[in-house]
């Protein structure tokens, strides 16, 4: 048995491409960049953050949710699957390219949509509940009961 499971949380690098076929299916690429906290050693040694860039690919209808909502900046949450293929370049080198294909993609930070106004919460009192000592209505119960 084996498994290819991706999961990524990052932000989108630019502005995803989109392009459609004769057939009218749609495929939306676009790079994220995922982040590794830097730390210090005990030695004293600082390791710094570690900005890694992937290649999203979208197919189907969630090209076209890229299309319409991914922008460059948003934060989004993706599973998907690893695939690398390869081409030969100009010169005649062989080059690979490892991509991510996509199987879910969505936002991760706000959950809000980019067209949305940003709108600021403002702190809403509690709303006040009658304190009553506990299991009240159960005793009220028993005196019901017919045994």
């Amino acid at each position: 048995m084996s498994l290819n499971k991706v999961i990524l949380i990052g932000n989108v690098g630019k502005d995803p491409t989109v392009k459609y076929f004769d057939s009218g299916n749609a495929i939306a690429n676009f790079t994220l960049a995922t982040n590794e906290r830097g730390y210090k050693l005990s030695n004293g040694t600082e390791v710094p953050e570690r900005t890694e860039w992937h290649n999203i690919v979208a197919g189907r209808d969630r090209a076209q949710f890229v299309e319409k909502w991914i922008k460059k900046g948003s934060s989004v949450y993706i599973e998907g699957k690893i695939r690398t293929r390869n081409y030969d370049d100009q010169s005649g080198a062989k080059r690979y390219v490892t991509e991510i294909y996509a199987d879910r993609i969505d936002f991760y930070s706000t959950g809000k949509r980019p067209d949305e106004p940003d709108t600021q919460e403002t702190e809403q009192p509690a709303p006040q509940i009658a304190e009553q000592p506990p299991f009240a209505e159960q005793e009220e119960q028993k005196d019901d009961l017919p045994f």
